[in-house]
């Protein structure tokens, strides 16, 4: 039996790193968590996991050991050059709520993946 879990963010605004992460990967907040120094958003389909922000006070000084790769093409196989125009068209988005561009990776002339950081610096890809 798997057994249910939580990924849980350190983060200097939970509820800030909460909206960026619920408009990246389609979630919603946790209903009837409202905390001051936490925010929680959960899959509304109830599919993927709930995940935890809690604030802390040291800032973010190293490269993350985890991150996340948010898959706009869903599962594969895919048709290479329709995933690279959906990575193209989901990395403007996240520009617009905070993320910054770190570098893009091309396999020949498609776009494989698109490395950001969210607003308070941690690495993820567009993939």
């Amino acid at each position: 039996m798997a057994a249910y879990w939580t990924l849980v963010c350190d983060a200097e605004d939970p509820a800030r790193a909460a909206d960026f992460w619920a408009l990246a990967l389609g979630y919603v907040p946790e209903p009837g968590f409202d905390k001051p120094d936490n925010a929680s958003i959960v899959d509304p389909a109830g599919v993927g996991p709930t995940i935890g922000f809690v604030k802390v006070a040291a800032g973010k000084t190293v490269k993350n050991r985890l991150h996340l790769d948010i898959r706009v093409a869903g599962r594969g196989p895919w048709d290479v050059a329709e995933r690279g125009r959906l990575i193209g068209a989901k990395v403007p988005e996240l520009v617009a709520a905070g993320a910054t561009v770190v570098r893009e990776a091309h396999a020949g002339e498609n776009l494989d993946y698109v490395m950001m950081q969210d607003p308070e610096g941690n690495e993820f890809c567009v993939a």
